[in-house]
């Protein structure tokens, strides 16, 4: 296994993992599946970005197959650069338990100590998602903030607790 930054030339195969994340896992992700699926692969790939804070990090296997991934962008106002934020953690079904959700958060947190002012990286977790959550939890991240009924899937409410991790 190992990680490394999603290219633009791997926007198809970043795609297909991400409309799988939204499918199978809709609770998860404040983006929907049927809000996602008609992208042009052109905007796709004006989403894949390789700069220090803007990025998206792979989990590939040693054959090169894609199976995990999770962004990472730096907040771009004057006030609020001190911050970055997570977004769509996932690892397919087939390669979960083997640490690869911690490897990509390790590497993102690695990289946030090499990125000047940075000072918090923030995410959001589904209360419901209680491995995710201790996954975070057992990084240093802490809770700051809980959004009651955040997010409403198939008819069912969830709450999303707000966490940062906090720099040096």
């Amino acid at each position: 296994m190992y990680i490394q930054n999603i290219q633009r030339e791997q926007a198809a195969e970043f795609w297909k993992l991400r409309l799988e994340a939204l499918k199978t896992h809709p609770e998860a992700f404040g983006s929907s599946y049927e809000d996602q699926v008609h992208t042009p692969m052109n905007e796709v790939e004006l989403r894949i970005n390789n700069e220090p804070d803007n990025y998206i990090l792979g989990a590939f296997t040693e054959e090169g197959q894609l199976v995990g991934m999770a962004g990472f962008r730096r907040e771009p106002g004057r006030k609020v650069r001190h911050k970055g934020m997570v977004w769509g953690v996932y690892v397919v079904s087939a390669h979960r338990g083997k640490g690869i959700a911690k490897q990509l958060m390790a590497e993102i947190l690695r990289r946030g100590q090499e990125i000047e002012g940075l000072r918090q990286i923030q995410l959001s977790v589904v209360t419901a998602n209680t491995a995710a959550s201790a996954l975070y939890k057992g990084l240093g991240f802490v809770g700051y903030g809980l959004e009651k009924e955040a997010l409403i899937v198939d008819g069912r409410l969830y709450d999303e607790e707000f966490m940062a991790y906090f720099l040096g």
